[in-house]
């Protein structure tokens, strides 16, 4: 049986055995990146050493397939052949060999127990970044979840491969920033909209359609089909939202209501319902074959960034600038919860596609966060990645079978999210430093000299400071003026800041003195 590699196991690109695993039974050798003599002494066989990580979710897929005809209502024991516990499952021990036993989120539900928590994707599985990258603006995955389409701020479409993360494709799209894109249900035509008020229609293949220009040029920065695919909502910084006739390409009917840009809009999965949130601080619902307004909802204190609505159809989540989520019950028209954990305001929202009480938020700050509402549920966020991103998380999209997240960040970066091995921390708040300070949680603040060398540390757009901080799990802040580093943190963590800032200015220094030497060197032998 072979290992399933669809939890980040680094495989080779070539020459392992099926399904991207090792074979439990076969020798590791120089293929696998383990140390041996297929190098011989030559120093050619760079290839051979090459290393890709592979997200394989057809393994677990086929297990929770074959395991269905074990699993009965009241036969749970037999759901998987040498199982034990309530539901049939083997206890997950701390060791790789139980991956096998690991199915996909939705087949670890069956059987009766809801597992929410394996939706809580806290191990980062891959980072892509495209050569001359951009800020990315927006993602979606292809139907079927093989691939992950993007969309940057210079208008290009990237191809991304949804199992060993490899690039495809870069294609341009539209002549000014991306803002949003949306798969039709029926998974026959693409939407996506960009800053300069331009809508495209593309086919499953990524060839262009047809163009609308709408929105008196403005930016477009929501667009969703109606549950019937014949109609789709547009919204931009016009303040208003367009519904549109997809067959014939028009516009059918002006919705105005709202005082300030209008900055997210979706219709209900079932009803001829649309939500938006604009800039005025309002959620509007709207009724799209009237052009009416249904209900308004004032629970923001600032710009709705957002508006999600559950597969329920029942709830309908929030996000907004002022760092709060908020959850409606449009049956009852009334607040189900309120959920504070971001420190800076919230940017994209996602429901998962297995799990309705499980959803994942982005901060400005890069930060991620996972919560699952309900009646088992909480207010308090489930699993939190603090730094997650360097910038702001545009968007995120959940992969169809629910065992990958995919984010888009400011910081020009991609990422893939995916569950922890058993036994691993990594990802979690007790994870990294934390859990090596011995229990010292006192916050402590000190200061480091920077010299003449304060541009190095605080990096290009700030990326050398801010990686640091994520990696450290510490608040720095350069002051210019006085030439210093101020750091607040744990005894532990200011530790490791000073050696890491201490490497880094040892490097440079050391750098500069050898192209002082060059120098001389040239001069002499003149």
């Amino acid at each position: 049986m072979t290992d399933l590699s669809a939890y980040c196991r680094p495989v080779a690109s070539s020459g392992g055995p099926p399904g991207g695993g090792i074979s439990p039974h076969k020798k590791r050798d120089s293929t696998y990146g383990t140390s041996g003599d297929a190098d011989n002494g030559n120093g050619n066989d760079n290839k051979a050493e090459l290393k890709r990580r592979c997200i394989d979710y057809h393994t677990p897929a086929v297990l929770d397939l074959t395991s269905r005809l074990y699993r009965k209502p009241n036969r749970r024991s037999h759901a998987i052949p040498g199982g034990s516990g309530s539901a049939g499952y083997p206890f997950l021990q701390c060791h790789t060999n139980y991956l096998r036993w690991m199915g996909l989120p939705v087949g670890e539900g069956v059987g009766g127990d809801v597992i929410p928590s394996v939706a809580f994707l806290t191990y980062c599985a891959h980072v892509t970044r495209a050569k001359n990258s951009n800020p990315v603006m927006c993602l979606s995955w292809t139907p079927g979840g093989r691939r992950l389409l993007t969309g940057n701020q210079e208008g290009e479409f990237t191809l991304w491969d949804g199992v060993n993360f490899s690039f495809e494709l870069i294609m341009s799209a539209h002549d000014q920033s991306f803002r949003c894109m949306a798969w039709s249900h029926n998974q026959n035509y693409l939407l996506t909209s960009d800053s300069g008020g331009n809508i495209k229609y593309w086919s499953p293949s990524i060839a262009p359609v047809k163009s609308l220009d709408s929105h008196d040029g403005q930016p477009i920065h929501a667009l969703s089909f109606s549950p019937t695919d014949t109609k789709f909502v547009s919204c931009g910084d016009d303040a208003t939202v367009r519904v549109w006739d997809w067959a014939d390409h028009r516009e059918e009917r002006v919705l105005e209501g709202h005082g300030w840009d209008v900055k997210c809009v979706q219709w209900h999965p079932r009803s001829s319902v649309i939500c938006s949130g604009s800039k005025d601080n309002l959620v509007k619902l709207w009724d799209p074959r009237t052009g009416g307004c249904l209900s308004t909802l004032y629970g923001h204190k600032n710009t709705v960034t957002k508006v999600a609505w559950n597969d329920n159809g029942n709830w309908l989540l929030t996000s907004s600038r002022d760092q709060l989520i908020k959850v409606y019950d449009i049956r009852a028209m009334k607040e189900l919860c309120s959920l504070k954990g971001h420190h800076k305001e919230v940017t994209s929202i996602a429901w998962h596609p297995v799990y309705e009480t499980v959803f994942a938020s982005g901060g400005m700050d890069g930060t991620l966060i996972y919560w699952n509402i309900g009646p088992k549920g909480s207010e308090e966020p489930a699993a939190k990645i603090p730094y997650a991103h360097d910038m702001a998380i545009w968007d995120m999209k959940w992969h169809p079978a629910g065992h990958l997240l995919a984010t888009g960040s400011n910081d020009r970066q991609t990422k893939f999210w995916a569950r922890n091995r058993p036994g691993t921390k990594q990802g979690l708040d007790d994870d990294g430093l934390d859990a090596v300070d011995g229990g010292d949680t006192e916050i402590m603040q000190a200061e480091m000299e920077l010299g003449n060398h304060v541009g190095i540390v605080i990096g290009r757009r700030g990326a050398t400071i801010i990686a640091m901080q994520r990696q450290t799990k510490t608040k720095m802040h350069v002051d210019q003026i006085r030439r210093v580093l101020q750091i607040e943190g744990t005894a532990r963590q200011i530790e490791t800041v000073k050696k890491r800032v201490g490497a880094l200015l040892e490097r440079v220094s050391s750098s500069e003195q050898e192209d002082r030497g060059h120098f001389g060197g040239g001069f002499g032998g003149f």
